[in-house]
């Protein structure tokens, strides 16, 4: 689940591959840029996603949505359902089913493997037309032809925050090279430089906000609080179905996606007992003597403008941050 598949090497990289009709063409050596799914490709996967995720939240049973996730969503949904299914054996008392309605499937034309396209939902889950007004978006992979479609990604955004993207005569997107010079940051370098700018403030070509300069500030106000010090130590975390992706955007920039780990260490003073909610007691490893380390993934919605030849560019905005506990462990 941790690894994307690559493009075929060796002797697979010469052979003649003969896809699914989902991909309704004969690949030569995984090199022919085509589109990664059709909308009824991607619109039967939405719907297998939904499906698989009212079945899980509903008996709190991980199992039961494992094959439709995966990355950091995967690592988000499974944790927290492992951690309820203890809390709540019988299943969910408040369940109520997810509906994701008026999907639009943004689909790049690319070359060999993963493919991946973005499905923008309207969900059940929030106020149609006011303030809380918010869209799904999130990030469908597939690793082969084989293989299934995969959730990796999800963001909550309003509507105003999701770009216009650059397409084709066709309609369909355009991805962006990890390594592109033509943004202010390469995708690739998204998840170290976010983490640094978490830890020490640099670089600081990231826009103000509540998942930057706001949490950067949480941060320090929580520090240090009478009878206990709290650690922050972030690490980036951008391979295999972790990996970084991006479309490019109307205005030269691009919409990517991208993923980190967070480790909070809690120490208690002489004394004083930590407190250990049960979502985090369900996934506690260890005893809480005096320390408790909650470990985290989240998964970032970014804007990320053109460069600027060389200089330094314009700001990173991050739009949103979905974040889950994974692990918990005491000493």
């Amino acid at each position: 689940m941790r690894r994307l598949g690559r493009a075929a090497t060796g002797l697979a990289a010469t052979a003649v591959l003969s896809l699914t009709a989902s991909a309704c063409v004969t690949v030569h050596g995984e090199r022919e840029v085509v589109p990664a799914a059709t909308q009824d490709e991607a619109a039967k996967a939405l719907a297998a996603f939904t499906d698989a995720y009212n079945k899980a939240d509903k008996a709190y049973d991980p199992t039961l949505d494992a094959a439709h996730v995966t990355g950091a969503l995967g690592a988000i949904n499974q944790a927290g359902l492992k951690a309820r299914q203890v809390n709540f054996p019988d299943g969910n008392p408040n369940h109520v089913p997810l509906e994701l309605t008026d999907p639009k499937f943004t689909i790049p034309k690319k070359a060999g493997w993963p493919r991946w396209f973005v499905a923008d939902t309207d969900s059940n889950r929030d106020r149609d037309g006011g303030a809380g007004d918010n869209r799904w978006v999130l990030v469908f992979v597939r690793n082969g032809a084989k293989e299934g479609w995969r959730a990796a990604y999800l963001n909550i955004l309003t509507p105003r925050q999701i770009p216009a993207f650059k397409t084709d005569k066709d309609g369909y997107a355009e991805p962006v090279a990890l390594d592109s010079a033509a943004l202010a940051v390469a995708p690739r370098n998204l998840s170290e430089e976010y983490t640094s700018y978490l830890q020490n403030g640099k670089p600081e070509h990231f826009k103000p906000g509540p998942h930057t300069s706001v949490w950067r500030d949480n941060r320090k106000q929580s520090a240090n609080v009478l009878g206990m010090t709290t650690q922050y130590i972030d690490q980036p975390l951008d391979t295999g179905d972790y990996a970084p992706l991006g479309l490019a955007t109307q205005d030269g920039g691009a919409l990517v996606f991208f993923s980190m780990r967070n480790f909070e260490r809690q120490t208690a003073a002489k004394g004083v007992r930590l407190k250990v909610v049960p979502d985090v007691k369900a996934l506690l490893t260890g005893e809480v003597k005096s320390t408790i380390t909650k470990e985290r993934v989240s998964n970032q919605a970014v804007i990320v403008p053109a460069g600027n030849g060389g200089e330094a560019g314009p700001a990173v905005e991050v739009l949103g941050r979905l974040t889950g506990l994974t692990a918990a462990k005491g000493s």
